[in-house]
C-alpha cells in the first residue's frame, strides 16, 4: 500500500495577520488568504486526487473551495486546530500582560505546560494523528488530499519525525505539506516527501524515513 498526503495548510486570516491566536473560533479567510489559494489552485492543476477531506472550520472550507473548485470533499470534524483556551482571539501584547509567565512557560515547551480551558497537547496529538491514520487507512494506494491547520499539521509532522520541537513544524499559509506512507507488515510507515519532483510551494523536506507513531 502506497498512500500520498498532501497536507494543505488553509490561506491567511486577518487574524494571522494580527497574530491573534485562532484555535476553535470560525474565521474566515482575508482578500490575502484568497489569492493565496487561488496561486496554490494553479500549482495543484493538474495532479489526481482521489479524495479530498477538510477541517470544518471556515478558513479551511474557503481554500478548499477555492483550491479545488467544484470537487467533492468530506468535511472532517477531528481536523480542527487546537482549541486555545483563554488565548482565543488575544493579541501577544495582551497576553503578555495578563497571563505572563504561564505564556512564556507554555511557549517554551508546549508539552509540559498547558494553557487554562485549552487543549492539551498530548490530546491534541492523539486526536489529530489518529485521525490521519484513519484516513491513511481508508485510502490505500491513492492520492488524498487534506486541508486543515497550521497546529494540525505541526502536531502531526513533529509527531512523525519524534520531535518535540512543534512550533517549528508549523508551515507557512497556503503551503503544502507530502507525506508518503507505505505498509510494512502491520505497520504504517511514512515519511516528508523530497522537494525534487513533487510540489514547489511551501514543501518542506526531511529525507529520513520514520515509523508512523499514534
Amino acid at each position: 500500500m502506497n498512500t500520498r498526503l498532501v497536507l494543505i495548510r488553509h490561506g491567511i486570516t486577518a487574524w494571522n495577520k494580527e497574530k491573534r491566536y485562532c484555535g476553535r473560533i470560525d474565521v474566515g479567510l482575508s482578500r490575502e488568504g484568497k489569492r493565496q489559494a487561488k496561486k496554490l489552485a494553479s500549482a495543484l492543476k493538474g495532479i489526481g486526487f482521489d479524495k479530498i477531506y477538510s477541517s470544518d472550520k471556515k478558513r479551511a472550507l474557503e481554500t478548499c473551495r477555492i483550491v479545488f473548485g467544484k470537487s467533492k470533499f468530506t468535511k472532517v470534524k477531528g481536523l480542527r486546530e487546537i482549541n486555545f483556551g483563554v488565548l482565543e482571539g488575544l493579541r501577544h501584547k495582551a497576553i503578555l500582560k495578563k497571563y505572563g509567565a504561564l505564556y512564556e512557560n507554555w511557549v517554551k515547551d508546549p508539552h509540559r505546560h498547558h494553557i487554562p480551558k485549552a487543549e492539551k497537547l498530548r490530546d491534541f496529538k492523539e486526536r489529530i494523528c489518529g485521525q490521519i491514520n484513519q484516513i491513511c487507512r481508508a485510502n490505500p494506494d491513492k492520492t488524498v488530499a487534506v486541508v486543515c491547520h497550521g497546529g494540525v499539521i505541526g502536531i502531526f509532522v513533529s509527531s512523525l519525525l519524534k520531535s518535540r520541537k512543534f512550533w517549528q513544524h508549523i508551515p507557512k499559509p497556503a503551503s503544502v505539506t507530502v507525506v508518503e506512507y507505505k505498509r510494512d507488515g502491520s505497520q504504517l510507515k511514512a515519511k516528508l516527501s523530497p522537494k525534487k519532483g513533487h510540489f514547489k510551494i511551501g514543501l518542506r523536506t526531511v529525507p529520513t524515513k520514520k515509523k508512523w507513531e499514534k
